[in-house]
């Protein structure tokens, strides 16, 4: 989707300003935001890509004036109600008032987390070869979803090569609208930072992303 999320290459935003010595968590309600995100996610709840799409639908008064973990808290509100394990009332209350939903996989335990907070595989068996091999000349989709999708808009209408195959995985953009893995085809493309940047861009610089087969078209 067109989301103010998708800020690749834009400027005006102001100089990134690192903490010194920054905490993992600023304050332990933090550490329980990503703890109630894994263990959702954990027992079926939603998936990440539900997750990040629910983040990139923020009005951008929320998402830019947000924390980090802020944002996420009001995400897992938002699945959680939407998903129909919360209702409104039961968040303004800020406890249960009827039965819960039963989740689609048992409550991660304790003794469960070393396998909940492990990197998720994506890849899956393949059904078809791949359309492209390194090397390739390719154009990516001027495409504009209004749905979740990984297609960086910077990166939309360009000539890139195809540097690697990385295997058959998830597709994003249908796993965040809940229709399964439908999994396709995964590249890196290689850009020349002028194709992105225009003329005024930097002539030694390279960017790579990682593209799915349907962003792609041979070129």
């Amino acid at each position: 989707m067109n989301g103010l999320h998708d800020m690749g290459g834009m400027d005006g935003f102001g100089k990134v300003e690192p903490e010194s010595d920054e905490p993992v968590f600023h304050a332990p309600w933090e550490g329980r935001v990503i703890a109630l995100t894994r263990a959702m996610a954990a027992a079926g709840a939603w998936n990440i890509d539900m997750f990040r799409a629910t983040r990139e639908s923020q009005p951008p008064s929320v998402y830019l004036n947000s924390s980090y973990y802020k944002s996420w808290a009001l995400v897992v509100e938002a699945l959680a109600v939407k998903r129909g394990y919360l209702a409104p009332d039961e968040l303004a209350a800020g406890h249960a008032l009827k039965p819960a939903k039963p989740l689609p996989r048992a409550v991660l335990r304790r003794e469960g987390v070393p396998v909940a907070v492990r990197r998720g595989n994506y890849e899956r068996p393949s059904t078809s070869p791949p359309l492209f091999e390194p090397g390739a000349r390719v154009r990516t989709r001027n495409i504009h979803p209004t749905t979740h999708t990984r297609l960086p808009r910077y990166a939309r209408g360009r000539l890139g090569v195809i540097e690697r195959v990385l295997g058959f995985q998830v597709f994003p953009d249908s796993s965040a609208l809940g229709n399964g893995d439908d999994a396709r085809w995964l590249y890196v493309v290689v850009f020349e930072g002028r194709e992105l940047w225009g003329d005024d861009g930097d002539p030694t610089l390279k960017v790579s992303i990682d593209a799915f087969e349907p962003y792609l078209e041979a070129a």
